[in-house]
């Protein structure tokens, strides 16, 4: 299992394995409050760096701005104007903001532009679960993929009787787990799972424990 683990300032690096949690960690959400009086569960999500959008949006709006300063330049120093700038103007002249073609495309850039700023708050990085991390921890953040996590989960639920196939959707609230049994009664056999997906799930060491859904069919 591969955790990614980097200081606060953004920058991560692969380590092979965290170390086992203490025993005060594993004893739950009550038992992990950290000297400061911070819950675990209060833990950031992983934010991407998104250094390549944010690249490609700078030169664009460099790029247009460019061209608009160098085209005003000429006209101001008696070279012709780019016959596109005049168009545009005369556009712009004969058209109101009343006419409804120019409503609609208003309408979409506010659309887009309200999508653009959900994007660059979001955390990103949906892939990456926060975890707990010990108090001598100072300074470090770990975090536990979604897929090692549902295979860890799935891999528990496989050990127990009567299970004969798992399929495990790893969220950060909930867990979805669909298992198939083929003996023992349904019952047993979601009371079981739902006693070692509780330990599983504790013994993951996510700051935000998700809860486990079940389903079982015969």
């Amino acid at each position: 299992m591969r955790v990614d683990v980097g200081a606060r300032g953004g920058h991560r690096h692969r380590a092979p394995a965290l170390r086992p949690l203490p025993d005060r960690l594993r004893a739950g959400p009550a038992a992990s409050v950290t000297a400061s009086g911070s819950r675990p569960g209060r833990a950031h999500r992983f934010r991407s760096a998104r250094r390549v959008p944010a690249a490609l949006t700078a030169l664009v709006v460099l790029g247009v701005a460019g061209l608009f300063l160098y085209d005003l330049a000429a006209e101001r120093s008696g070279r012709p104007g780019m016959s596109w700038r005049s168009d545009l103007a005369d556009r712009l002249a004969t058209h109101t903001p009343a006419d409804l073609p120019v409503q609609l495309i208003a309408g979409g850039l506010v659309l887009v532009g309200l999508l653009l700023l959900l994007l660059a708050l979001a955390p990103g990085l949906r892939g990456i679960l926060p975890m707990r991390t010990p108090d001598e921890w100072a300074g470090v953040r770990a975090g536990l993929s979604r897929k090692a996590a549902a295979q860890i989960l799935r891999d528990r639920a496989m050990e127990v009787p009567g299970v004969r196939s798992v399929r495990v959707r790893m969220g950060r609230s909930r867990v979805g787990v669909r298992a198939t049994s083929h003996f023992r009664e349904l019952d047993d056999v979601r009371a079981d799972l739902d006693a070692v997906l509780a330990v599983g799930i504790q013994e993951l060491g996510l700051a935000r424990p998700p809860q486990p859904r079940v389903r079982v069919r015969r």
